[in-house]
């Protein structure tokens, strides 16, 4: 038990290491997004209404209230009380298909990158985390915190964390979806990040899009893009935890593989059709810079 509390302990000093050579990178390259405008990378359109103003040249067209415009024959628009805290929660969905990687990064590892960024960008502008973890084994919730010291730790100990086993027959996972709409504050961010194989949508999907702000994040390998043309391969499964052949230049396997790729992209889109609204990352290219060209993309949109 002692060495095991041991392995803990250093596991979660080699994470917040991580973490803090992480949050030095994202300081020399990403000024912008650590200042006011990831405020509005993120909060978007979801602010709380306040009341009915005249319009004033300069005020933003897309406040203008018509009905009241109409009614009282010159344009009035709706002010907003701009919240001063922001709570993000991340829903990381930690399936054994992420333990899979054609290069020297795993999906896992690039998923949890992924986590500790926006970690770190949340501590940095002092907003609230919350972190949802799901494993084949279950789920655990974590409050959302506030300050740098409470994130910083909070995500250390999801990246120390070990990887989920690997089964023959995998359950699915299991994310407390309908329990979230009723825990969290309207207009939280919520954060689902994934390697979004197909399958169903969840539970109560619509009510969380009308209540919450929904950006999906997916970790990609580059195999599942386009498979490559090298023949005959041995690779490993994580799902099945075996070796498998596969050859990469039969037509079949090659029209499988495509139609797999269109259906899980179909997937994606729909759960969010907005394309500022999802971001898809290969393991092979820089994290960081996905992330960044995500966020002044929204930025671009949302101040334009």
């Amino acid at each position: 038990m002692a060495i095991s509390m041991s392995e803990d302990i250093e596991k979660k000093h080699d994470a917040l290491a991580l973490l803090r050579k992480l949050e030095w990178r994202v300081r020399d390259s990403a000024d912008s997004v650590l200042g006011g405008d990831y405020r509005s990378a993120f909060r978007g359109r979801g602010r709380e209404f306040d009341q009915v103003v005249r319009y004033e040249w300069g005020d933003d067209v897309r406040d203008i209230d018509w009905n009241v415009t109409a009614r009282l024959g010159e344009p009035y628009r709706k002010k907003y009380i701009e919240e001063r805290e922001m709570t993000m929660v991340l829903v990381i969905e930690d399936a054994v298909s992420l333990q899979f990687g054609s290069g020297g990064k795993t999906k896992r590892e690039a998923l949890l990158e992924i986590a500790g960024l926006l970690g770190l960008l949340c501590a940095a502008n002092r907003d609230r985390l919350g972190i949802v973890h799901a494993t084949p084994e279950g789920y655990s919730m974590r409050e959302p915190v506030r300050g740098r010291r409470a994130i910083m730790h909070a995500m250390a100990g999801l990246m120390a964390g070990t990887k989920p086993k690997l089964f023959h027959e995998s359950p699915s996972l299991q994310v407390p979806w309908k329990e979230l709409s009723h825990t969290l504050p309207k207009h939280t961010l919520l954060l689902w990040l994934s390697d979004f194989t197909p399958k169903g949508n969840p539970e109560g999907w619509q009510i969380l899009k009308q209540r919450f702000q929904l950006l999906g994040f997916r970790v990609d390998d580059p195999w599942e893009r386009e498979l490559p043309h090298v023949g005959t391969v041995t690779a490993y499964d994580p799902l099945s935890a075996e070796l498998v052949y596969l050859d990469t230049e039969d037509n079949e396997n090659r029209a499988e593989h495509a139609a797999w790729c269109q259906h899980r992209e179909n997937f994606f889109k729909e759960l969010f059709p907005d394309p500022l609204s999802r971001c898809a990352v290969l393991t092979e290219e820089s994290v960081l810079e996905a992330m960044l060209n995500f966020f002044r993309a929204r930025m671009k949109l949302i101040t334009h």
